[in-house]
């Protein structure tokens, strides 16, 4: 029974599952903004905003931390440097969720996480519109 139990398995182990939300939260560190699943930006939330904490309080033990955590040394200086000091003055709710509608090729509900600071976006640009523009670009 899963009683208590607060995170979604998301259908791995959990190694592959903790491996899965620190990959997710250091491309949300480097883009600001990413486009996941629902379920996998509701897990990540909390993490990220753990890690947000730990870089508001700047020490060098906070910094291990986070880098045992999600492993990523750059990560976790732009982090301290960058995005923790942004949110000095809020005591949490440092992300947004914004649900997308359902993925073309099996249905998933899709969701983009972003830090609460930055624009809010009403309009998602598809991924392969960005790609065409892109190559159309390049070949100019």
């Amino acid at each position: 029974m899963r009683h208590k139990r607060a995170t979604s398995k998301l259908g791995r182990t959990s190694r592959h599952k903790e491996s899965l939300i620190a990959n997710l939260t250091v491309g949300l560190i480097q883009h600001n903004r990413i486009t996941t699943t629902l379920a996998k930006a509701k897990v990540m939330r909390p993490f990220a905003e753990k890690l947000v904490t730990l870089g508001k309080g700047g020490s060098l033990h906070n910094r291990r931390l986070a880098v045992s955590k999600i492993g990523d040394r750059a990560a976790v200086k732009k982090l301290f440097s960058d995005i923790a000091p942004r949110f000095k003055d809020r005591k949490g709710g440092y992300t947004r969720i914004l649900k997308l509608g359902f993925r073309k090729t099996d249905a998933a509900k899709m969701a983009l996480i972003e830090w609460v600071d930055g624009a809010v976006v009403t309009e998602v640009v598809p991924a392969a519109a960005v790609a065409a523009a892109s190559t159309t670009e390049a070949k100019s």
